[in-house]
């Protein structure tokens, strides 16, 4: 971080909070009550030893002071469609934090500290000296001070090369979930959004443009639509890229090749994609393969609230349907006890949004689905399957302890899938892990919502239509003691995804308005 102030202009977003507070939007006028109690009496912050020991080595650490000001939910008005009830979340958590965080945000300054506020989680990022943890600590309106250290994005040690083999008109995985079908019957998932918060997407991609909503036909336009919450430059992307950009070496292009497995189609006979009539937007949250807890949770923040490209004027009309998430942060590289993360995305569930998550490729054991947010109730977790409908050796199994839920869900086309990748505007190649997996599921239930509109702000339901008609796969491991006959269980869920099922199911049954 630099020596400037990363905080919002907040002045006239406060203003905007404080008149809907006073002009009725909020339940009994009362959030700033509820924010003065919750502010009041607390204990001593909790202080993560990790995150002194790196301040008393490095002389500062990169901390997440999370603030113990909770959004007071149970105030929301609950009239209007999805897209009123999620205008009136945003609105309350951003005014949470504008009120919550002004005498932190003043300390700060007034100790020549740079910061980063966010209001999805309630929280502000800054380096902080062993003396100045010690004086936040003690502080009554900090809850948590945590460490912000980097997460590699991990694939399977198996890992297939990519390899210049001749394309097929449809790729294995798409046909397998019956994708295809579903074309045939006018659905290709037109009418809805969904994105991609990864590695970022080479949105030139001959695959991947006429699919933006940033495009036109004839012009782009990236505000709204792109968001980069990497604030340092690499060989392959500037600091805060104004255009989408993918700078995964590793993999390469990871967010490139999960969104054209997603939407792609060139057009030219090279469909790798499961809604090629969806739009697609995204956000970069990590650094050649590399994320941290803030850049998480900066994504998602924008995700739920897009922005200009200079990160004003959030709109969360304009937030998509769905997000497909091929990434895992856990407990030993930053998330703690995975509080920061788990919070931002229980709020995009309550916000109506579908968040799909990759289990992991940490298989072939039991108990392996270890890392947030695919441990997560709010999160549709996905397992990987092969071309012969089998278990990856690579998918992380269950059960997980706590979940409210057997996990993962279900399991979708995950080993050798061939996809997109960021070499040029018309590179392909094999990859194999859950993150394959997971984008052939945010696709599927793009299919669900396109052919159904009133889907559209109810995951829960289409999570219930994947479900209901995932088709169970041969596999005798037994995990948590249920055996592997019984259906869900923790190493398939309910089985592998079907996409054509899901929408027969959902034009057929769910043919009402969801509120």
């Amino acid at each position: 971080m630099n020596n400037l102030h990363f905080e919002r202009t907040i002045s006239a977003s406060r203003e905007k909070s404080m008149h809907k507070i006073r002009t009725g939007c909020f339940r009994h006028g009362a959030l700033a009550a509820a924010i003065m109690l919750a502010c009041s009496g607390a204990a001593a912050a909790d202080l993560s030893p990790n995150l002194m020991t790196q301040a008393q080595r490095d002389g500062r650490a990169d901390a997440l002071i999370v603030l113990g000001a909770q959004t007071p939910i149970a105030l929301l008005r609950q009239d209007g469609d999805y897209l009123q009830r999620r205008r009136n979340l945003v609105t309350t958590l951003r005014a949470t934090a504008d009120i919550s965080q002004q005498p932190l945000q003043q300390w700060l300054r007034d100790h020549g500290v740079a910061y980063r506020s966010y209001w999805i989680v309630n929280m502000i990022q800054a380096e902080l000296t062993p003396k100045q943890l010690r004086e936040l600590a003690e502080r009554d309106d900090v809850a948590r001070l945590d460490d912000n250290q980097p997460r590699f994005l991990r694939l399977p040690t198996t890992q297939i090369p990519m390899r210049p083999e001749a394309m097929q008109s449809i790729v294995w995985g798409v046909n397998k979930i019956r994708a295809p079908l579903v074309w045939a019957l006018g659905i290709t998932g037109q009418g809805v959004t969904v994105a991609g918060q990864d590695t970022g997407i080479r949105w030139t991609h001959k695959a991947l443009k006429s699919h933006y909503r940033g495009w036109n036909g004839v012009s782009a336009n990236h505000n709204y639509n792109w968001h980069d919450a990497i604030h340092v430059a690499n060989t392959l992307c500037l600091a805060n890229s104004q255009q989408p950009c993918d700078d995964d070496t590793d993999s390469p292009g990871h967010g490139s090749h999960t969104m054209g497995t997603m939407v792609g189609d060139d057009g030219a006979g090279n469909q790798v994609g499961v809604a090629p009539g969806a739009k697609w937007i995204g956000c970069r949250n990590m650094n050649d393969g590399v994320g941290t807890p803030a850049s998480y949770n900066e994504c998602a923040q924008w995700l739920l609230a897009p922005t200009d490209l200079a990160g004003n004027n959030p709109d969360s009309d304009l937030a998509p349907d769905i997000i497909s998430n091929s990434w895992g942060c856990p407990v030993s590289e930053g998330c703690v006890d995975g509080t920061e993360v788990k919070m931002a995305i229980d709020v995009l569930e309550q916000a109506g949004i579908f968040f799909a998550a990759a289990a992991g490729n940490d298989g072939l054991a039991c108990n392996t689905i270890s890392d947030e947010p695919a441990t997560l109730d709010s999160a549709f977790t996905v397992g990987s399957t092969t071309s012969s409908d089998k278990m990856s050796g690579f998918s992380s199994r269950g059960p997980v302890t706590g979940a409210g839920r057997v996990k993962p869900d279900v399991v979708a086309p995950g080993s050798d899938v061939w996809s997109v990748t960021n070499a040029n505007d018309s590179a392909y190649g094999s990859m194999s892990g859950t993150s394959m997996a997971t984008p052939h599921v945010a696709g599927a239930a793009a299919l669900v919502m396109s052919i159904n509109p009133a889907l559209k702000g109810n995951p829960q339901r289409v999570m219930d239509i994947l479900r209901e008609t995932a088709v169970p796969i041969s596999n005798s491991q037994t995990c948590g003691g249920i055996a592997s006959t019984t259906f869900p269980n923790p190493v398939q869920g309910y089985g592998r995804i079907d996409a054509y099922a899901a929408v027969i199911l959902a034009d057929t049954i769910f043919k009402s308005r969801f509120d």
